[in-house]
């Protein structure tokens, strides 16, 4: 299973045994991640005439979604992948598809959507954290992570913005509710293919092992201060970005294009920066990259047009998917061997729940303060989480200490690999 000896590359990744066919299914289920968000807006504002509605059932379904994701991971390590993710995913589709009936129709009762979107968010699997984890059995060389990783985010990113282009398609032969059932079924499919893939299995014999030793290192609080204020950042950059357009008499379709620039300079920063054979240790490029993020957008509010704006913004988006890499890449280092699950999932919650603080907080200051000051605070929660991880980074190469945590890494992951395949042997006698 490892990957040691194979050349970093991203087709070497990919060549890895099962990796191609486990990252496809984890894609499929989170697939339904991009496409859930505007299909349930979509649907409840249909059946209920609302707008006001929509956004209060969207943002319960969020806030159980990202607040409990932590401990839906925590019980993905403890149980295995197998045996906590299939009934979330469960629960979570049936949930989905109760939401899609209430809605096929109007006339839906608004608590009813309500009590049902907040049960769906509370079961919602773990699909990203879990990968993640799994990256880290499939490849044990760390460079090879770093492509794995980068990998995983830019396809993420991807699927962020192919999930709502889905829904724009099927809303154009049916009801917004067949939107949610959608993303129901691909749920349901992508988890099913995910948990049965072999690899799967090995990380759910070894979570049974280590689960006595779960718990959450004090090293996983520097990458969830980065992602924090790279969620920050980008909540806050949305709505600015609209307001800017509108103030030159720019439609809405001109602020889509901005942000798939953003999207498309973050897709290829992610490439470029999981290519790179990096000399600074993980723990000196977190800050580096996050500093450059709030830079980029705190220069993008002196923008004199749109074209420049866009330019800015590519410029700020090249820096969103390595500095959330990055920040993946450390809290895997600094989490405990029966808390990989859990520890990817603190950062994934962090990135979420600063993009919805950002985006409330550029709501209130929109209009009260200039543009380029919403911009230059908006990179400011960059560049303050950057000083924040920054203070006591003493080793500008980290590399003898990196070398010590691969080998560690290593003398656990081949310890393990004994243990459970001595296990399965008094198993099978």
């Amino acid at each position: 299973m490892s990957a040691s000896s194979t050349r970093p590359s991203y087709a070497a990744v990919l060549r890895t045994p099962h990796a191609t066919r486990t990252f496809t299914a984890a894609l499929v289920g989170r697939l339904s991640y991009g496409m859930v968000s505007l299909a349930v807006m979509l649907a409840v504002s249909r059946a209920t005439g609302s707008y006001a509605v929509a956004g209060i059932v969207m943002a319960l379904f969020g806030a159980a979604s990202v607040f409990l994701s932590p401990l839906r991971a925590a019980l993905v390590d403890r149980h295995g992948p197998r045996r906590a993710l299939l009934p979330m995913a469960a629960l979570y589709a049936g949930l989905l598809g109760t939401l899609a009936a209430a809605t096929w129709r109007p006339g839906a009762p608004a608590p009813l959507l309500g009590t049902v979107a907040v049960a769906a968010g509370a079961c919602t699997p773990p699909l990203g954290p879990t990968m993640r984890a799994v990256w880290g059995e499939l490849v044990t060389d760390r460079r090879l992570l770093q492509r794995a990783y980068s990998l995983d985010g830019v396809a993420e990113e991807l699927l962020f913005v192919s999930g709502p282009l889905l829904v724009g398609v099927v809303v154009g032969f049916a009801p917004p509710a067949a939107g949610v059932a959608v993303s129901a079924l691909l749920v349901g499919i992508g988890t099913l293919a995910f948990v049965t893939s072999p690899v799967v299995k090995s990380v759910a014999v070894r979570a049974s092992r280590v689960r006595a030793r779960t718990r959450i290192e004090r090293g996983l609080v520097r990458p969830v201060v980065v992602a924090a204020g790279v969620g920050l950042a980008l909540g806050g950059v949305d709505l600015l970005v609209l307001a800017f357009a509108g103030q030159r008499g720019h439609g809405d379709d001109t602020v889509a294009w901005i942000f798939a620039a953003l999207s498309a300079g973050s897709a290829v920063g992610g490439l470029l920066y999981g290519a790179v054979e990096w000399r600074a240790g993980t723990r000196v490029r977190l800050p580096a990259l996050t500093a450059g993020l709030g830079l980029a957008l705190a220069v993008a509010g002196f923008a004199p047009g749109l074209a420049t704006l866009t330019a800015a913004v590519v410029c700020a988006g090249f820096f969103v998917a390595p500095a959330l890499t990055t920040a993946y890449l450390v809290a895997d280092e600094s989490a405990a061997p029966g808390a990989r699950v859990q520890a990817g999932a603190w950062v994934n919650t962090a990135v979420n729940a600063g993009i919805s603080t950002g985006a409330a907080a550029a709501g209130l200051l929109v209009g009260r303060l200039p543009l380029e000051a919403g911009f230059a605070l908006a990179g400011g929660a960059a560049l303050l989480a950057a000083v924040a991880v920054g203070v006591g980074t003493r080793y500008p190469r980290a590399l003898p200490q990196e070398r010590k945590q691969e080998q560690e890494h290593e003398e656990e992951q081949k310890a393990e690999t004994e243990a459970g395949a001595a296990e399965q042997a008094r198993e099978r006698r």
